[in-house]
């Protein structure tokens, strides 16, 4: 039997050419972006909400409208809040339900970053107050809510993400301890 050989100058000359080849398809500009404004982000807002306390994790659509200085919320997601408060599950429900919507509004201020076409959020959040009926009585609630990072529009899929941490709880001046802080999580939400 023969043995076929090809000459290793030959293979070289092949490798080369098929490496110019793949690298005359590679697009490095990539899309054209239009960079982003400070009006690209006002608007009515649809997203992913998850909410995390402790072990316990709660995920959902949430609605919530952006102003030039505010996110603004129609009905603020409290169940956590007030189960952390109302330890009886069934008295907990009773108090959900006799609850009116809870609105709530997150300062914030805006920066472009070119850089990353992205516009930084740095989010002041104010605090809550709730009045939670049990047996017959309000318990007044504080919740005091903390933001740990920055959230960002981004110009590359136009979308927002932040998210939000209820710190403390108090209820009647006493501060609920032990507690498990609650985290609002929004990684992804886009204008309707």
């Amino acid at each position: 039997m023969k043995k076929l050989t090809v000459p290793r100058f030959f293979i070289t000359v092949l490798m080369v050419l098929i490496g110019f080849t793949l690298s005359s398809c590679n697009d490095n500009e990539g899309p054209d972006i239009p960079p982003v404004k400070m009006e690209n982000l006002p608007g009515n807002y649809k997203g992913k909400l998850i909410i995390v306390q402790g072990n316990g994790k709660r995920e959902g659509v949430k609605d919530f409208k952006v102003k030039k200085d505010t996110i603004s919320f129609a009905e603020f997601p409290i169940e956590e809040i007030v189960k952390t408060v109302v330890k009886n599950p069934v008295k907990a429900e009773q108090a959900l339900k006799s609850m009116a919507k809870v609105k709530y509004d997150l300062k914030y201020a805006a920066v472009i970053n070119p850089a990353n076409n992205v516009i930084e959020l740095t989010l002041t959040p104010k605090t809550m107050e709730l009045q939670i009926p049990v047996d017959g009585v309000n318990k007044k609630t504080v919740v005091e809510f903390v933001s740990k990072q920055k959230g960002y529009y981004v110009g590359l899929d136009q979308s927002l993400r932040y998210a939000l941490t209820a710190e403390k709880i108090t209820v009647d001046g006493t501060l609920v301890a032990p507690y498990e802080v609650i985290d609002y999580n929004f990684p992804f939400c886009i204008k309707n």
